[in-house]
């Protein structure tokens, strides 16, 4: 799926947001994040969404589960460093079955400079598992757009934990300055 407006092709930020609108979503919890920056950018311009900074991701894990409790849809954006600090959260959510979409830019991967960023990267997939998270890797910028629609789908209409988690390789691999 390509979305294009003004005949120019979308970049996969702009992809997702599209589809974040069309999918209902009014909030977007997120940390601070350089992957995440131009997402972050298109939903604090929009005046039907609420960006919502958070400390941790915890915070985002919470605000998923109050918005949905309120009547809205929302979206967490973090990295997967993040993701092992949601595991009690996502365990209540599961329980509750509170759906939760969640996109993570990965790092640990595609040219890492930092050592600290492998281990959760390698332990991502099966904690959030382990969780009962379903995960949905993309590694091709070509497939972001139809991975978090679907995604947006099963969570929101099964009440399910939906984990899109965006590769090193399209995000691009930070370097040590």
């Amino acid at each position: 799926m390509i979305l294009k407006k003004k005949s120019k092709v979308l970049s996969w930020s702009d992809e997702i947001f599209e589809i974040l609108k069309t999918s209902g979503i009014r909030q977007v919890g997120y940390v601070p994040d350089s992957g995440h920056a131009r997402l972050i950018e298109l939903v604090r311009a929009d005046k039907g969404m609420r960006a919502v900074p958070l400390t941790t991701e915890e915070e985002g894990v919470a605000l998923a589960a109050g918005a949905w409790l309120g009547g809205d849809k929302s979206v967490l954006l973090m990295q997967s460093s993040g993701a092992g600090n949601c595991i009690n959260m996502l365990g209540m959510l599961n329980e509750c079955r509170i759906p939760l979409l969640t996109l993570v830019t990965m790092r640990g991967q595609w040219g890492e400079f930092n050592p600290w960023q492998v281990p959760m990267s390698q332990g991502t997939i099966p904690v959030l598992e382990a969780l009962g998270v379903m995960t949905r890797p993309v590694d091709r910028a070509d497939d972001i757009a139809e991975t978090v629609l679907a995604a947006s789908q099963i969570a929101f209409n099964t009440c399910r934990l939906v984990a899109v988690l965006i590769s090193q390789r399209i995000v691009g691999a930070k370097q040590f300055k």
